[in-house]
């Protein structure tokens, strides 16, 4: 297959790729605690030229990106006061436990409230956890004191959607809960919109190309058909 083709291709996927991260991120731009996502492109590898009549080395030419991973950003996002007594946040790091179907999960999102049981539940109804592990109950008047919401310190912390992570709870972490407030997202908006207009303009590119090389290629295929005998 021709390798320029092969290299605009890769690209045109890779960008793919990074515009769902890029979108992805943008639609999250007001979500409280929502961490955005980078997407780490690596190279195919280098592919070695050399003269077809000598076989002597005259150079090489890269072959190609892919995605390699999509790294999560989790650093502390700034704090936005609501006055909500259900609404907390971490203010440093740290995760809150939510008791899922799945298994715990963790998240940053501390937008809860109390489910029919009186039970203090995120945004999906699921229970949320104590230092302890154990649910959360919420007062008569509705209130639930900030030191009784655990903040974990996560190993290995993987995003897997709906604002939730996975990983090992190891311990307390250091952040402390502020209650009457959410973490803003860690979405700067006009830095992903430059990024995806960057992209898409990269994607073009591809297109572009493999559009050439096939003009190129159709125009040598037909001068090559209409060549005759001497």
């Amino acid at each position: 297959m021709n390798v320029g083709l092969n290299i605009a291709a890769a690209g045109m996927l890779a960008e793919q790729v990074r515009q769902d991260q890029l979108s992805n991120d943008l639609a999250n731009a007001s979500t409280p605690g929502y961490k955005p996502q980078t997407s780490v492109q690596s190279s195919f590898g280098a592919l070695l030229l050399a003269n077809t009549a000598t076989g002597q080395q005259i150079g090489s030419m890269q072959t190609g990106t892919d995605i390699s991973k999509i790294v999560t950003d989790t650093a502390p996002a700034p704090l936005q006061q609501t006055g909500q007594p259900l609404d907390f946040a971490i203010a440093g790091d740290g995760f809150f436990a939510v008791r899922t179907p799945q298994g715990v999960r963790y998240t940053r999102d501390g937008q809860f409230s109390s489910s029919a049981q009186g039970a203090l539940v995120d945004a999906d109804g699921d229970e949320v956890l104590g230092q302890n592990g154990a649910p959360i109950g919420v007062s008569a008047k509705g209130t639930v004191p900030a030191s009784a919401l655990g903040v974990f310190n996560i190993k290995g912390a993987q995003e897997q959607g709906d604002n939730l992570f996975t990983g090992s709870a190891a311990g307390r972490a250091t952040g402390s809960v502020e209650q009457g407030a959410l973490e803003g997202s860690g979405v700067d908006a006009i830095q992903t919109m430059t990024e995806m207009i960057a992209s898409l303009q990269a994607y073009q590119s591809g297109q572009q190309a493999i559009q050439t090389i096939a003009q190129t290629l159709q125009a040598s295929s037909t001068n090559v058909g209409a060549v005759g005998g001497p």
